[in-house]
């Protein structure tokens, strides 16, 4: 295990995360949203993220409205955590306030998008409530969520944030973008948005890095941990908006549903959640990687174990 020196920079990367994000910068009424609504005869989400299709009594119109629901919270769930990544970058920032001025713009650039991505995605929670039956509701608090992670060590959030938006790439690149049964407004959202998360992710993986060769021994274990407990807290953020999600579901569907189905509904959603939001990140060979980099096959195997309750709840899917 090898650890960054915390006093030097990497200037030519951060100099092409600013070439790239100037490259592919949007704005979101031109570029994206172009006046366009969605279509709610077309899925939000694919079925390899949503997984409406391990429900076999749900019809085509009822899988699409589920994949729909389920798109609805995925953008205010990255509307949710875009509020903390931010924060946390212009923190990280200060460290290049008087010194690698490269280095400080890209990250003021970081900053800067994912504020323009949290107003992205609470505009469509807007069109998406002109659209959709009232009743849907989401859960978590944003700025109660931001405070508890931005409680925990630097470490720790740049871990959190590097898996979150190394998955977004993940879901974009193998499931939203060869999908063509798609709403083209939400592949438009899901494009431009992977487009900046790539030069973010990028930032992540050297700030973490960076971060990570102050640290001691012992400072790094208990950062561990505390990675180990906010990915527990994200769990519980998902096991609480999973049932609220397939009740909106369950009474707007249309029908009644057996007792069963109802459960069979409720237990899909949550697996659906945790394999996008935990597992498919967490199973990403590049985040692998560089959680390995990063520590030790004591600590690997404590992250290994936390996780293995949530990866064996989502392989039922399967």
């Amino acid at each position: 295990m090898e650890h960054a020196n915390p006093t030097t920079t990497d200037t030519a990367r951060y100099a092409k995360c600013i070439e790239v994000s100037r490259r592919v910068r949007f704005d979101i009424e031109r570029d994206v949203l172009r006046g366009r609504s969605f279509d709610y005869g077309k899925k939000f989400l694919p079925d390899r993220l949503s997984r409406v299709d391990t429900l076999p009594f749900l019809d085509t119109a009822e899988q699409r409205f589920l994949s729909q629901v389920q798109g609805r919270t995925y953008a205010n769930l990255f509307g949710l955590v875009e509020r903390f990544i931010g924060a946390k970058m212009l923190d990280v920032s200060k460290d290049h306030w008087l010194g690698d001025q490269v280095a400080l713009e890209a990250l003021v650039r970081f900053t800067d998008e994912e504020i323009k991505h949290q107003e992205m995605f609470r505009r469509l929670e807007a069109m998406a409530a002109e659209g959709m039956p009232g009743g849907y509701r989401f859960v978590p608090r944003p700025n109660d969520v931001a405070r508890a992670v931005l409680g925990a060590s630097t470490w720790a959030v740049l871990g959190l944030t590097c898996h979150i938006e190394i998955f977004v790439l993940v879901h974009y690149h193998s499931s939203i973008d060869t999908d063509g049964s798609l709403s083209e407004l939400w592949k438009d959202v899901f494009l431009h948005h992977a487009r900046e998360e790539s030069q973010h992710a990028i930032l992540d993986e050297m700030e973490w890095a960076r971060e990570d060769g102050r640290l001691t021994a012992a400072q790094r274990d208990r950062a561990v941990d505390e990675l180990i407990a906010l990915v527990a807290a994200v769990d519980g953020i998902l096991q609480a908006q999973a049932p609220a999600d397939a009740a909106y579901f369950l009474a707007h569907a249309g029908r009644d549903f057996t007792a069963a189905q109802a459960t069979a509904v409720d237990a899909a959603v949550r697996r659906a959640y945790r394999w996008q939001y935990i597992v498919s990140g967490a199973q990403e060979p590049r985040f692998m990687r560089m959680l390995e980099s990063l520590t030790t096959a004591d600590q690997m195997q404590r992250i290994g174990a936390a996780l293995a309750p949530i990866v064996a709840d989502v392989q039922m899917m399967n």
